[in-house]
């Protein structure tokens, strides 16, 4: 009765357009009183201790790296590095969009803001060289997904906090699978810019100034070398990686590339914090629920329903994905990952499944409600950057999202992929 009440009211106040980090903290309180239980007192309790974390730290430090490496001009250097090596393939500037996008991702930990960062620059030279709006769109859109895969990513932070799952071996596990849907996605924009006739750069490759590029790039190209390096070679923890990752941003923007001034560094940080404190809502309503759940032992009776429901782990891992996939259309990945992740994660593991590996596909399969409708949010921020309706977006974004989730069941079904590295750097 008790998960029914917090259920119930939860769907009551998403389907009302209440906030989500609002609804699910109200939906914690009418279970509350309905039951009397716990102490009125506990969610305030728990907004606080679960926010007091020196792992959740890393959080509002990568969204600030990310704002601050977006706005000092990093994603500008990026492509045109990429444009030199890739340019002149057939669908040139839509392979540079998903490795830009992938570059990206490697800075900002998020998919919106990897996005609007890229999608900014490259949607109006694609549509100058004649591709059409609604493939430029679901192209930046479905490549802006892969924020949350390549590490660092915000979702695996939470997903560690929420799981007591090594961080840096999510930050590990997600390295291929992320590589592997940039790789596809760049395998589809090829072969249809190649049916559509939209050719690369016939200017001819110059060494000389690819090198100049590469060398003014140069700070871009060392910061994930540097945090990623950092967090592997057991240098600094994932939340310290954090703190040098911002301060290398704002030296790069402010003292190296010079395109940061104050007033741009106000406003960076302003909208860093306005993120960082719709999370943190998010987060500390998200850990009253997932705590609601497991006085309740709401996460023991699902996982015996699904092994009565099932013995086959490949089975049950089908009917999770499509769930995941399911709740990733009507909620953001932050609250889904919160809030589902101390419901399955003892089903994954009574399955035999790694926890890093059932993370990663979480993460991914929740990455993909980036561009599936209602709450396609990457498509939002697609259409607004190319003034086009939602409608023109959608419409392209159909392939896209076919290709994404056959990746998923690759991902899902072959875990070395997302192991492999955990081997190789653990031993």
């Amino acid at each position: 009765m008790t998960a029914t009440v917090l259920f119930l009211s939860l769907v009551v106040l998403l389907i009302l357009n209440v906030p989500v980090g609002i609804a699910i903290g109200l939906s914690c309180v009418v279970t509350i009183l309905s039951f009397g239980t716990l102490s009125e007192l506990y969610v305030a309790q728990t907004l606080v201790s679960a926010t007091d974390s020196f792992p959740i730290m890393a959080i509002p430090l990568f969204i600030l790296a990310g704002d601050l490496m977006g706005a000092g001009g990093v994603s500008r250097r990026i492509l045109g590095v990429a444009s030199a090596f890739f340019g002149r393939f057939t669908g040139g500037l839509a392979i540079v969009t998903v490795v830009v996008c992938m570059f990206f991702a490697a800075v900002s930990g998020s998919g919106p803001a990897t996005v609007a960062a890229v999608g900014s620059m490259v949607v109006p030279t694609m549509l100058e060289a004649g591709y059409s709006k609604s493939f430029v769109l679901a192209l930046v859109a479905a490549a802006g997904s892969i924020g949350v895969i390549i590490p660092p990513s915000i979702p695996m932070v939470l997903y560690g906090v929420s799981t007591g799952t090594s961080i840096s071996n999510m930050f590990l596990g997600g390295v291929l699978p992320g590589l592997l849907i940039g790789l596809v996605l760049i395998t589809y924009a090829y072969f249809y810019s190649r049916k559509m006739g939209w050719k690369g750069d016939d200017t001819p490759f110059d060494g000389r100034k690819t090198l100049c590029l590469v060398w003014e790039a140069k700070w871009a190209l060392l910061n994930p070398v540097i945090i990623l390096g950092g967090i592997y070679a057991g240098i600094f923890t994932p939340t310290e990686a954090a703190a040098v990752a911002a301060v290398y941003a704002f030296v790069c923007g402010v003292f190296i590339h010079r395109e940061l001034s104050p007033r741009d560094i106000f406003k960076t940080i302003a909208g860093s914090c306005a993120t960082t404190g719709t999370v943190m809502v998010i987060l500390g309503c998200a850990s009253t629920f997932a705590r609601i759940l497991t006085i309740e032992q709401i996460p023991v009776a699902i996982a015996d329903f699904m092994l009565q429901f099932s013995s086959s782990p490949a089975v049950l891992l089908l009917v999770i994905l499509v769930m995941l996939l399911l709740v990733g259309c009507v909620m953001d990945t932050t609250p889904a990952i919160l809030v589902l992740s101390p419901i399955l994660y003892p089903v994954a593991t009574s399955m035999g499944i790694d926890p890093v590996h059932f993370g990663i596909v979480m993460v991914v399969s929740l990455a993909i409600g980036f561009i599936t409708p209602p709450l396609e949010i990457n498509l939002f921020v697609a259409s607004r950057i190319g003034n086009a309706s939602l409608g023109t977006v959608i419409k392209g974004i159909v392939p896209f999202v076919i290709v994404m989730i056959l990746t998923l069941l690759v991902i899902a079904y072959v875990p070395q992929l997302s192991l492999v590295l955990l081997s190789v750097f653990n031993g």
